[in-house]
């Protein structure tokens, strides 16, 4: 959605765009679409062996994402268009590099920001063994 934004400068797309990840940082796939038909649908359906993520880093991620299609949003709505398409190409990167090679960038974040200090130990003790490897969409 946020290559297809990217690439057409079609505004709408910004909306569930960044209602989706409102909705999985909020609540985790219960309310986002694109949520449900990931864990329920396409990942039961994958023939790998699933390597589940603790929950933490992957909703940090999830903000991540909510930061970057707001701001996308935020700019067109500045009418700042191609630096919103930017901002949406950036998600798009690192949503490709999630899909394709399971490498969550919010998931490296975190894990940085766990080891600096700055995200306590407490708020992810399951993080301290964390292999940042594929896994499946938690």
């Amino acid at each position: 959605m946020s290559l297809s934004y990217a690439v057409t400068g079609v505004a709408w797309l910004l909306v569930p765009l960044t209602y989706g990840f409102l909705a999985r940082v909020t609540t985790g796939p219960a309310l986002s679409p694109l949520g449900l038909l990931a864990t329920k649908i396409v990942t039961p359906r994958i023939n790998t062996k699933h390597r589940f993520v603790a929950g933490p880093p992957k909703r940090f991620a999830q903000f991540v994402g909510l930061v970057f299609s707001s701001s996308a949003s935020v700019l067109w709505m500045l009418d700042l268009g191609t630096a919103s398409r930017l901002v949406a190409a950036a998600l798009a990167v690192a949503a490709f590099l999630e899909a394709a090679f399971a490498v969550c960038l919010g998931c490296i974040m975190f894990r940085f920001l766990m080891r600096l200090g700055v995200i306590p130990e407490r708020v992810c003790e399951q993080c301290n063994n964390l292999v940042l490897e594929p896994s499946a969409k938690v």
